[in-house]
């Protein structure tokens, strides 16, 4: 059976990122114990304003600059997968968008869910949707592949698309069952957080059958990109 994630207790859709962490925290390092040995020749003025120790400065000195040094490069770069992080997103959820989800006969039993921004100004389809069908306890896995090359943004009028496999096409899958509800949840502009409302979109009077391989795209600008896994 393929690995699940469990929502959150209060209903919320935990958005459980297949991302990893943001890098480092850029505080360098810091010495501790005993005392650091006195230089033996004060340091001197450089042109750009700063200073640098001479010969005879205290062991380790040059190591620990480096290492801040390097730290504070490394600060604020996002690894691959990672949502940037910016005061400026505008996520998109039920409440400025219209979302449905159709069944598609190509790939098979696959779903497609449209997102259409409603309002009157831009919003962002941050990482993936979260589907849950009926009173399911689980979340879809994230094909990662699906990432795009940036954040899905939508004018008012314009839409973003998800695609949702259902079942294995080969049989393998296990526990499958037969939904009539589904409910829509958005990732908000943090790794981990929901922006609600979500949203709920009207499935066939037949309902659609899932079973433990469920999989979902991150949210796509094509419908063609939303259905190529």
């Amino acid at each position: 059976m393929r690995h699940i994630r469990l929502y959150a207790a209060t209903g919320t859709a935990v958005a459980a990122l297949a991302l990893t962490a943001c890098g480092g925290g850029g505080t360098g390092t810091k010495d501790e114990g005993a005392a650091r040995p006195q230089p033996t020749t004060a340091a001197k003025a450089t042109t750009d304003g700063g200073t640098s120790a001479e010969a005879g400065s205290a062991p380790g000195h040059a190591t620990s600059v480096s290492a801040r040094t390097s730290a504070t490069k490394q600060k604020g770069t996002q690894p691959k997968g990672a949502q940037p992080k910016s005061t400026a997103l505008h996520p998109c959820n039920g409440s400025n968008t219209k979302v449905t989800a159709a069944p598609v006969s190509r790939p098979l039993n696959h779903l497609l869910l449209t997102a259409k921004n409603t309002s009157g100004k831009s919003c962002d389809l941050l990482y993936w949707p979260t589907p849950r069908f009926d009173d399911a306890q689980w979340a879809p896995e994230v094909i990662k592949d699906s990432q795009p090359q940036a954040v899905v943004t939508l004018a008012p009028g314009e839409s973003g698309y998800a695609g949702v496999r259902l079942s294995a096409a080969d049989g393998s899958g296990q526990n499958g069952t037969t939904a009539h509800k589904l409910e829509v949840y958005f990732a908000g502009s943090t790794p981990g957080s929901n922006s609600a409302p979500s949203a709920h979109p009207a499935l066939t009077a037949k309902g659609v059958y899932y079973d433990s391989t469920l999989a979902m795209t991150y949210w796509q600008s094509s419908a063609s990109d939303a259905l190529t896994w």
